[in-house]
């Protein structure tokens, strides 16, 4: 029960940094960075907004990762976890945002 909480925690928590940028960093790849303004637009928004969770694209249920299709771009965006304080390692389904910093990247699909 505790790892299904945590999971659903974690979930809460992506879903808020993804739409919002708040409590972490984002990073848009190279491929990405070299679209024009109104095409990077076009897939920061779509990340913000997607909610099409699966148990095929999600399952472990923490809504860390996410492949859509934004124009003729097939886009992956992942969320990854860096500890914050000093710590030296993170456990990767940590809910807790003080002890981790929330890292997502924007993709395009054959930059992975």
């Amino acid at each position: 029960m505790a790892t299904i909480m945590r999971r659903a925690i974690s979930a809460r928590l992506n879903d808020h940094f993804r739409g919002t940028g708040e409590d972490g960093w984002t990073f848009l790849s190279a491929g990405v960075a070299a679209l024009p303004i109104s095409t990077k637009d076009a897939i920061i928004r779509a990340v913000r907004l997607f909610r099409d969770f699966t148990p095929d694209n999600d399952p472990c249920g923490e809504h860390d990762c996410a492949a859509l299709t934004v124009g003729k771009h097939r886009i992956i965006w992942k969320i990854d976890y860096h500890p914050q304080g000093g710590r030296q390692s993170v456990d990767p389904g940590v809910a807790d945002p003080r002890s981790v910093r929330r890292i997502m990247t924007i993709m395009l699909a054959e930059e992975y």
